[in-house]
């Protein structure tokens, strides 16, 4: 990759992740001194959102391939999917105190990334296929999805458990309630059709739609996670407050086949 792709992607990327993080001061100054900063908030994020993707794009240039082959790649690509959910939802659903709730994990996982290894490697011959970019495109959409149904989840534990929340002027609880199961549902369609295009993906690599690989297995824990999550809610046999800990457990266990994997567990997978 040339020196000037390299640099290109470096400042873009740089300046996207001090953008987040200063939106995601000035929502909690929104929330907490009750000051309206949430419009330079949004801008902060629509400005870090178009550098993000600037150095994404830069960077595939650069590779000559799509950038969805390592740790970085898909770190820099989930916490993309999270800035778009955020944007989208926010937009629609005009919360200005999600950004409080929804910044902090798009910062964490922009941060982790600018924590890996940049390095444009040779792809290997399994990530030589089509399937690579629809499969972990599903995956980006539907992460991002599940984070912004985990930070409307925890603005709604926040309001039910802390009087200080409930005076911050968060939504009705009904509303928040509302918003991350629409979000659930949308993330749970992209996780199952993650699993769907990696079975067919493994197939044409390895001669198998499924080998029980840490990765694939935890894949499939999160999904029955959401599975029972839709399950109970539409049969109405689960308290708000309950569905609220469930889109937080299961984006936990998201973060976990990611990174946990990655870290922790020998993995087929382990290059991404």
């Amino acid at each position: 990759m040339h020196e000037t792709y390299i640099r290109i992607e470096n400042i873009t990327f740089t300046i996207a992740l001090l953008l987040y993080l200063l939106a995601m001061v000035l929502y909690f100054i929104t929330i907490v001194a009750k000051k309206s900063l949430a419009k330079p908030a949004r801008y902060a994020v629509w400005l870090g959102f178009f550098l993000h993707t600037a150095a994404i794009v830069v960077r595939g240039i650069g590779a000559g391939r799509a950038p969805l082959s390592n740790q970085y790649e898909f770190a820099t690509a989930f916490a993309w999917g999270i800035a778009l959910f955020f944007l989208l939802f926010e937009r629609k659903y005009r919360f200005d105190a999600m950004g409080a709730f929804v910044t902090p994990l798009l910062f964490l996982i922009m941060g982790y990334a600018s924590m890996l290894s940049r390095e444009v490697r040779e792809l290997m011959p399994a990530l030589q296929s089509g399937w690579l970019v629809i499969h972990v495109s599903m995956a980006i959409i539907g992460y991002g999805a599940f984070a912004v149904a985990c930070g409307v989840s925890l603005m709604f534990l926040a309001k039910s458990y802390s009087q200080r929340a409930r005076d911050a002027g968060l939504p009705e609880l009904e509303q928040l309630d509302r918003v991350s199961y629409r979000a659930v549902q949308f993330g749970y369609l992209f996780l199952t059709l993650t699993i769907i295009t990696g079975a067919i993906w493994a197939q044409y690599a390895w001669g198998r739609y499924w080998a029980w690989d840490p990765k694939e297995t935890w894949s499939l824990v999160t999904w029955i996670i959401y599975t029972i999550y839709l399950h109970v809610r539409r049969k109405n046999r689960l308290t708000d407050t309950g569905a609220a800990w469930y889109a937080v457990i299961g984006f936990v266990c998201v973060i976990f086949t990611y990174i946990g994997v990655n870290t922790l567990l020998p993995s087929l997978h382990s290059y991404v």
